[in-house]
């Protein structure tokens, strides 16, 4: 089933007198559960296109549907409304609130969402465990190494319920053994949840697990390929 279809996505940013074709005529559709990855060189836009695969840019022209819904129709406030309920968000930068423990910032998201008290606790509970942080839950950011505030960051979107979850460059700051147990749990839930995850990437480790890898180069979709068992095994 497809979660995600782009059709003609164009992003153009005006500078003065200079026009920069971030994107240029992207298609591409999205099955739900995949595990995919955009890769390329600096400025390629792959950053642009995640960007506006999760509404925090608009196209300048083009269409995006998500889960049945034009994303490019909708206002501001049902935009703001649709990214709460149906995407996740994972970026390099952790963006944890520093006064609150690691429970309190998974819970933020379903505190949005208007979600009881009871079941938002167990929710981060649960997704604090899986990502395993059950004996620092209590935590602040300030008290948690780089890769538990990334793990925090991935229980966070995850606990939401999302139907897709969109990560910015997650294990930059990782040293191998996180971001190898971080990449573990994510592609586990793909399956066992059918959380679909699409992730920009420099990191060979995201590439040696991705299913699907989406190269861009000048804006442009250059290749995309859906990475087997045994290609996994020849590119480690």
């Amino acid at each position: 089933m497809a979660l995600l279809t782009l059709q003609g996505v164009d992003k153009i940013y005006r500078q003065g007198e200079l026009e920069v074709r971030a994107l240029q005529e992207i298609d591409l559709t999205v099955q739900e559960g995949e595990f995919a990855a955009l890769v390329g060189p600096s400025g390629s836009g792959k950053t642009t296109l995640l960007n506006i695969i999760g509404g925090l840019d608009a196209p300048s022209h083009g269409s995006i549907q998500l889960n049945g819904t034009s994303i490019t129709t909708l206002k501001e406030a049902e935009l703001s409304d649709f990214r709460l309920f149906q995407l996740g968000f994972v970026f390099q930068a952790y963006n944890l609130v520093p006064v609150l423990s690691a429970l309190e910032n998974v819970e933020l998201v379903m505190v949005l969402q208007g979600r009881d008290v009871r079941e938002r606790r167990e929710r981060a509970e649960h997704y604090l465990e899986l990502v395993g942080l059950e004996k620092v839950m209590q935590r602040r950011p300030a008290a948690l190494s780089g890769g538990q505030q990334q793990r925090v960051a991935v229980a966070r979107a995850l606990a939401a319920g999302p139907r897709l979850v969109l990560a910015d460059e997650p294990t930059a700051n990782l040293d191998s053994e996180n971001a190898t147990a971080l990449l573990d749990i994510m592609h586990r839930l793909s399956h066992e949840e059918k959380t679909t995850f699409i992730f920009s990437t420099h990191d060979r480790r995201v590439m040696e697990r991705a299913e699907r890898i989406i190269t861009l180069r000048d804006g442009k979709i250059v290749s995309d390929k859906h990475i087997g068992q045994e290609s996994h095994e020849q590119m480690a």
